[in-house]
């Protein structure tokens, strides 16, 4: 997999793809992550990239032709399967959205800064808007990121145990259940005698039923249609 990120702050974007898993993922050949300075297709000696709005109104505007120059040339590189901007009124990102975004090959990801950009970059190039919540961030950066993290670790061969992502929190849509480690007791604290059984089947069992239990107390709306009310 491949993910072109476009931004005018490229380093908030160094840490993310330079440890931990997705610099993993890199240094194995599954998937690449390359960040472009937006400000790089501007003209005018200060390059600039945003103006304010038509109508008046607080706040800045990202401009349509930076964009697109920047878009258009990497379009001349590979095909994409989705661009994706960032942006507050997205579809809220998810599990199932990351599951599928994660099958793709070629990803651009624009992240929005400022007010945002001219719609007309939104009408013309853009695929899918994506929210990583009902908040709002200085920029689309750091919602990239993770946009990034969850797509690449599912990726067979990113994580050292396959099995792993496939257990993580909503791939079955319930939370994941507590996890223990050594020591077995700590100040009068133990581990559930089940998970020391080595009774395969039986732990299965408790996981499953600890997991519909705390998305019971923390996530009651995931349950709802699913029968584990």
């Amino acid at each position: 997999m491949h993910i072109d990120i476009i931004t005018v702050v490229p380093g908030l974007l160094e840490g993310p793809f330079s440890h931990s898993i997705l610099k993993r993922a890199e240094d194995k050949g599954l998937a690449s992550v390359k960040v472009h300075n937006l400000r790089d297709y501007a003209t005018g000696k200060q390059n600039q990239v945003d103006d304010y709005a038509f109508g008046g109104g607080a706040g800045m505007v990202m401009m349509i032709e930076p964009i697109a120059r920047c878009i258009e040339a990497l379009q001349k590189e590979r095909t994409y399967d989705e661009i994706i901007y960032m942006t507050p009124d997205g579809d809220t990102f998810d599990q199932p959205m990351a599951n599928s975004l994660s099958l793709k090959k070629n990803l651009l990801i624009l992240c929005g800064h400022y007010k945002g950009v001219d719609q007309r970059v939104r009408d013309k190039f853009i695929t899918r808007e994506i929210s990583i919540g009902d908040f709002v961030l200085s920029g689309g950066e750091l919602a990239a990121a993770v946009v990034a993290d969850a797509i690449i670790r599912l990726i067979p061969g990113v994580l050292n145990d396959e099995t792993s992502a496939l257990t993580d929190s909503f791939q079955d849509g319930l939370l994941a259940p507590p996890v223990y480690t050594r020591p077995a007791e700590y100040e009068g604290m133990g581990v559930p005698e089940v998970l020391l059984s080595g009774h395969e089947a039986k732990i299965n069992e408790w996981r499953f039923e600890a997991s519909v239990r705390r998305t019971k107390e923390k996530r009651p709306d995931l349950l709802e249609g699913s029968g584990w009310e």
